[in-house]
């Protein structure tokens, strides 16, 4: 992963890739690691967007509710 900030989508679909070119078993040893060192980070970033989303959708679920009991 770049220093530049990743979109989640992006992150996604380089975590496949790695994965993919793991089960290929074409990697070197040392290769692979580096890969799979790699790829628990984009899972990680992958992991953190999602619970914010969901963290986000649970504040706004809690809101609408709010509003409906209050009508």
């Amino acid at each position: 992963m770049t220093k530049e900030k990743q979109s989640f989508e992006s992150s996604l679909e380089e975590l496949e890739s790695l994965v993919s070119s793991l089960e290929d078993g074409e990697l070197t040893l040392e290769d692979s690691l580096k890969k799979f060192e790699e790829g628990t980070k984009l899972y990680t970033f992958c992991k953190d967007q999602l619970g914010k989303a969901e963290k986000k959708i649970t504040k706004l679920s809690d809101s609408l509710k709010e509003v409906s009991i209050e009508e």
